[in-house]
């Protein structure tokens, strides 16, 4: 299994970063991309990277915010028979409160029509090859929204995130489950517990994704990090909305337990 981190926030030498993620995993003879970033930069840095993104086999959205879905069209230039699997509940209708204005923050609007012919709509769990797995919320996330403040709009009217429109990517190694979470909205600490019980308490390994403590409190921040040290995952690579801040309290607590995600990463299992 190989990771490659095609954007990050965190740019290096000539690839460019930007307020988004994609990362390629190469698993059992298969590529497999997760999310495109804000723009088409993420596939410049590919072509730089000397990666082909003609040869990915599936692509899968993590969730419907712009800043992981807005290269989709440009992933979609380059590939022309990759699906790219997203929740049921997917939809442009993703807000955020930005000090009482809220300020959309989805998907480019008209892109699900647009693009309707590549997407494939999943519900619960899903399996697109042996080993890999797609997984849905199983905890109420309705506090999660509240504290991220962020919104989802129904008939003009909002409503807190349930991130039903959320999914882990799950992949089977011989040592245990390495999580794929690209932000992480539902909490860390809760999509390890979804997983784990999701494989009747499977050994978790590893998580690799952004976990979206950028706003968050260096005291609450130092809590998650005890509580991801107990929780038995031997490695974490993260970045994008983790926050500068939040990840050297985390890398403090964790030591080399953690690493720093950035544009040109790689890393192999």
């Amino acid at each position: 299994m190989k990771i490659k981190v095609l954007m990050d926030n965190i740019s290096s030498g000539e690839l460019a970063g930007e307020w988004g993620l994609s990362i390629l995993i190469e698993y059992e003879g298969k590529n497999i991309l997760l999310d495109t970033g804000a723009s088409g930069a993420f596939a410049e840095n590919a072509e730089k990277m000397g990666i082909d993104l003609a040869e990915v086999d599936v692509a899968v959205l993590s969730h419907a915010h712009y800043d992981h879905s807005d290269g989709m069209e440009a992933f979609f230039a380059v590939n022309d028979h990759a699906p790219l699997y997203i929740r049921q509940a997917c939809q442009e209708n993703c807000y955020s409160d930005d000090d009482g204005v809220m300020e959309y923050v989805g998907i480019h609007e008209g892109w699900l029509e647009k693009h309707g012919d590549r997407l494939v709509r999943v519900d619960g769990e899903y399996s697109p090859y042996p080993g890999v797995k797609l997984l849905p919320h199983s905890l109420d996330m309705k506090e999660a929204g509240l504290k991220a403040r962020m919104y989802v709009k129904e008939l003009d009217m909002f409503f807190p995130e349930l991130f039903q429109h959320e999914q882990s990517l799950i992949f089977e190694v011989e040592d245990g489950l390495v999580i794929f979470n690209s932000c992480c909205h539902g909490g860390v600490e809760n999509i390890i517990e979804e997983v784990r019980a999701a494989y009747g308490g499977r050994k978790i390994i590893g998580i690799v994704g952004g976990f979206h403590l950028y706003k968050t409190s260096a005291e609450d921040v130092r809590r998650l990090a005890g509580r991801l040290q107990e929780s038995g995952v031997e490695f974490i690579v993260t970045g994008h909305c983790t926050g500068d801040e939040a990840f050297a309290i985390l890398h403090e607590v964790l030591g080399d337990k953690i690493e720093q995600m950035y544009v040109g990463f790689s890393m192999e299992l």
